[in-house]
Formats: structure tokens, sequence, C-alpha cells
């Protein structure tokens, strides 16, 4: 086992793991990130509503991301972790190569998994002429025929969300979805067609979509099809620990509670943030969550080590690490170097 006592193990390095590392690490944390290199978002051409980083292929997000966490010495390893306990002092977490690591906090950012209706042709499309987000991908389709998949209760407003986007809208039911009269007298005066029957394929030409076949009926032709998934949080590690996760109330799927802000489970020490708790953040949303707990983590930490301190004691640290701590700050100061 890897001897070193992190202050902060951060299982998950995408956008919201990435962004509490880094504000952890220059509060001058140790921080080891736990990758295992499979983002939610991985399918897609690029990140949008991101502020300055629209279109940015997610990959190379991260590999941005990556590199500032390193800069202020946090340290980012590829591996999956598959287990948590809690020790008198610390969690230990196993990685599936058996490799183990100690935290005196954690922090989960593991996201969530997107599960889709077994139509063949769908999942090779998601991220592509699949999409689920008007805000993540409605300019890209804009004025395009667009298809929406019934899934459930939710998909009639999806076909009506939209509808801002282009004036040619297919709700197709899918034998899932039974709009009430309400939303029946919603979707005539948006002019969104509506197709009964079961969907029998999503149709690609060349990777390209090309439109939707029905099991019984003809075959539409759409640029674009939305579909809603069912969200289903990467919780195994935490369920791990005792902390199950929870239906969503819209219905979407399943996510691990927290508290409002930064991202306390109700196992002191351990934290979540991003999509695992936040079934419906985009991308800039979990960044910013990211960074919330971090700096509740810290503050966490921060409140421990002064009650050490009052007690007379150093916890884990040790005089000489603390003045080494303070001779480093010092000397980078006496350099003119701002962290």
């Amino acid at each position: 086992m890897d001897t070193t006592r992190y202050d902060v193990v951060i299982i998950g390095g995408g956008a919201t793991g990435l962004s509490a590392a880094t504000t952890l690490a220059r509060a001058l944390r140790s921080v080891l990130v736990i990758d295992s290199g499979t983002p939610r978002n991985a399918p897609a051409a690029g990140v949008h509503g991101f502020l300055s980083r629209d279109g940015l292929n997610p990959r190379e997000l991260l590999s941005i991301g990556r590199s500032e966490v390193t800069s202020y010495g946090g340290t980012v390893l590829d591996g999956d972790a598959v287990s948590a306990r809690r020790t008198p002092s610390d969690f230990e977490i196993t990685l599936e190569d058996s490799r183990r690591f100690l935290g005196r906090r954690l922090l989960v950012t593991t996201g969530l998994t997107d599960e889709l209706p077994p139509i063949p042709g769908l999942g090779e499309q998601w991220g592509k002429g699949v999409v689920h987000c008007p805000y993540c991908h409605g300019w890209e389709v804009r004025g395009q025929r667009i298809g929406v998949l019934g899934t459930g209760p939710l998909s009639t407003n999806q076909a009506l969300m939209f509808r801002q986007w282009s004036p040619e809208i297919t709700l197709f039911l899918n034998d899932t979805v039974e709009p009430t009269d309400e939303e029946w007298e919603k979707l005539a005066a948006r002019s969104v067609q509506v197709v009964d029957g079961a969907v029998a394929s999503v149709d690609a030409v060349d990777g390209v979509l090309t439109g939707v076949t029905l099991r019984v009926g003809p075959q539409f032709s759409v640029a674009a099809l939305a579909v809603g998934s069912r969200m289903e949080a990467r919780s195994a590690l935490l369920e791990s620990l005792g902390l199950p996760s929870q239906v969503h109330p819209s219905g979407a799927g399943r996510f691990i509670e927290t508290d409002a802000v930064g991202g306390a489970t109700a196992i002191p020490g351990v934290y979540a943030a991003g999509n695992v708790t936040n079934l419906m953040a985009q991308v800039i949303t979990a960044a910013s969550e990211g960074v919330m707990a971090g700096a509740r983590i810290n503050a966490d930490l921060i409140d421990e080590e002064t009650r050490w301190a009052v007690e007379g004691r150093f916890g884990p640290f040790s005089a000489a690490s603390e003045a080494a701590v303070s001779n480093m700050v010092l000397g980078e100061r006496a350099h003119g170097i701002a962290r």
C-alpha cells in the first residue's frame, strides 16, 4: 500500500474533480485525483455553455485541467477505484489493481451513466446525431428536422423545449408516452408533429443519422434525435461506504443526496459533487460545484487542525513539517513568487 497520506483523495477526474483538486492544491493541500478515464461526455465533439471553452473537445478540457492540478502540486493517477473504507483516522481507497491510498477526506466526483433504450442504432449515435440537452446541442441542430424519442413523461416537455431551436419537431411516442389533454393542446399549438407506435431502429448512413424507423409503419427522416436518458449516478464507491443512491424527484434517475452547499454527505469526511449528486448539472455547473466542494473540505480540515492546535498537538503533522511549510511560503514570498 502507498504509505503517503493525502489531505484529500478525489475519485473522478472530470471537470468537478479537477476543479476541486485545483482549489485544494492552491490551498496548500496534498491532493490525489484517481480517474478511470471514462468521462460521460467522451462521445461529444465539444463542450458547450462553458465560458471561454465553448466547442473545446472534452478530453482536451480534461488535459488542461490535469495540467493545472499538477502545476500546483496535486497528483493525478489513472486507475479505477473499486472500494473505500473508513479507518480510525483516514479513508482507505482500493483500486482495481489492488493499489491502496489513504486520505483524511474523501471527495467522490464519479459522475453518472446515461442509460438508453435498447433500440438498434441508438447507442452508436449517442453524442453525435442523438442528443439530449437543448442547451448543450440546440445551436448545432438549429433549424433542422429534429425528432424526440419518447422514453417517459418528460419527453413531451423535451419536445416543447427543442421547438425553440427548430420549427420541425416530431415526437415519437414509442409506446411509452401518453400526453395529457393539456400536453396535446400545447403540442398542437406549437405545431409539434406526433407519431404513434414503437420505434424499431435509429438509422444512419456512413455514421450520419438519417432517420427513425417504426416497428409498424414508415421511416421518418430526421437530422437529429433528442432522447431523455435515464441518468444513474456512478455510486458504487459511495455505496461501499453505506451511502445508497436515491430516486430523483423528477423520475429521471438516481443520485447521491448531499447538503445544499459543499457536497457533504451523511458520512462525516465524505463529500460528493457534480453529476453524481446533481443529475442536471452541465460541465460548467459541475466545475463550479467542484470549487465549492474543495473550499468546503478545506474549511473542514482547517477546523480540525485548529482543534488540534488548541489541544496542543499537530494531528498527522510534526512540528518539523509545519515549519517546513512555513519556510517554503516565506522563501517564495522573499523571491517574489505569488501563489
